[in-house]
């Protein structure tokens, strides 16, 4: 009842199926050789009629590692939309003026500024795409982890056990993976919950991802192609319980406040869904044979939209570390610790950063209004500053790992041989 595996990835989400599909298409590991663990499956089949309520803003960085590990291509194009202009403006400035800041992909010469992803879509096809690759997919838990010098050991809660030189955790913030390893976590809660919903609004989104920062949180409204906008709107965890609660008309009007009239009158297209916000990072990314990969290692808050985007430069930096030319066992700790300086230096900075914008924004301190409006407007004005920040939000700058497509060999073969 035990099996042999060069891999185990614990978690059947975007990050765990894209690190699977990863570990492939750079020729790290055998697709036989690599299983996917997780309690549940999804089921696959047809998408839901409607947007899922959890969609991703995704990066070009992102859009370029789905290419590769073959996601990107499969998505419904339905399911996909490119935005092109964000405005950030505080709740005492006005956006396109006074104490905001706008960005534009014409400025930096891009397409878009990043993809809205239906998340349901995204974590099928994700999923689809390692399964199609020839990767196992185990339904079970795991009750024990046991890690010594050869290996690790996963024994199964149906009596199976597993073996491998590499277990990739993969499986969320409450990762029961991490907990089962005994490896411990900093951070705190924020107290507040995010609002999830879809909303018609009265006047066109014009391709434009919008985000103001209140006293209470920060409300994004994210453009959906059918014109409607989905949103994420962080509030106090009171105020989210009776927002929940309201009525859909009170709450359209609820939000046209809150929005500040941005896109007019807003009606509530959908469901309502809420769930909590931390700031969370594992003390450890990695141990000998182990590493921790996306919200197992680190949970930010969602007001830049950077989670998953996080979460798929682990995936992309860890194959990369893990492809490098030197020959060592795979799930050797030396190597692996080049990824978790890697990427642990470079989750502390963005959790930092998020953190940093919410003290700073979702604060009711007059004193500091003033303050607010001035430095957007201040970024806002400064044309090489915006376009470095614009580039960084879309992987397009910074320490990142490779994120095109792998070459292909049998060219490089061919033109040695010439």
């Amino acid at each position: 009842m035990s099996r042999e595996f060069d891999v185990v990835i614990v978690g059947a989400g975007v990050v765990g199926s894209v690190a699977a599909s990863l570990l492939v298409a750079r020729r790290i590991a055998a697709p036989e050789r690599i299983a996917i663990l997780a309690e549940r499956f999804a089921p696959s089949g047809a998408l839901h009629l409607d947007w899922d309520l959890r969609v991703f803003a995704l990066s070009r960085a992102s859009e370029l590692l789905l290419r590769e590990a073959g996601v990107w291509d499969s998505l419904p194009r339905d399911r996909v939309f490119g935005y092109e202009r964000m405005c950030v403006w505080d709740a005492a400035g006005m956006p396109g003026g006074r104490g905001s800041l706008t960005f534009d992909c014409a400025e930096i010469g891009e397409p878009n500024l990043g993809s809205i992803v239906d998340g349901a879509a995204l974590q099928a096809r994700a999923l689809a795409a390692a399964r199609d690759a020839g990767v196992l997919c185990i339904e079970a838990g795991a009750s024990a982890i046991v890690a010594n010098d050869a290996g690790v050991r996963v024994d199964l809660a149906d009596g199976r056990r597993l073996n491998t030189r590499l277990l990739l955790a993969a499986d969320g913030t409450h990762s029961p993976t991490r907990g089962l390893l005994g490896i411990a976590t900093a951070g705190h809660a924020y107290h507040q919950d995010a609002l999830v919903a879809h909303v018609r609004t009265a006047e066109a989104h014009r391709n434009t991802a919008w985000q103001r920062f209140l006293a209470t949180g920060p409300l994004a409204l994210l453009p959906l192609p059918d014109g409607r906008t989905s949103i994420v709107w962080s509030a106090a965890r009171a105020d989210a319980r009776r927002l929940r609660a309201l009525e859909p008309a009170e709450f359209g009007a609820a939000l046209t406040a809150a929005s500040g009239g941005v896109l007019g009158a807003c009606e509530l297209a959908s469901p309502i869904a809420s769930f909590p916000l931390q700031l969370q990072y594992a003390l450890e990314y990695v141990r000998p044979h182990v590493a921790l990969l996306g919200d197992a290692a680190h949970a930010v808050h969602p007001l830049a939209g950077q989670g998953l985007n996080l979460g798929l430069l682990d995936c992309a930096a860890l194959t990369e570390v893990l492809a490098a030319k030197e020959r060592v066992p795979l799930g050797d700790f030396r190597r692996l610790r080049r990824y978790e300086r890697w990427r642990k230096s470079e989750n502390l900075l963005a959790a930092a950063a998020m953190d940093g914008f919410d003290r700073v924004f979702s604060n009711a301190d007059p004193r500091l209004a003033n303050f607010r409006s001035r430095a957007l407007g201040a970024v806002d004005k400064v044309g090489f500053l915006k376009r470095e920040l614009a580039r960084r939000a879309l992987g397009l700058a910074g320490d990142l790992p490779r994120t095109s497509p792998a070459p292909d060999l049998r060219a490089d073969r061919s033109l040695r041989r010439r």
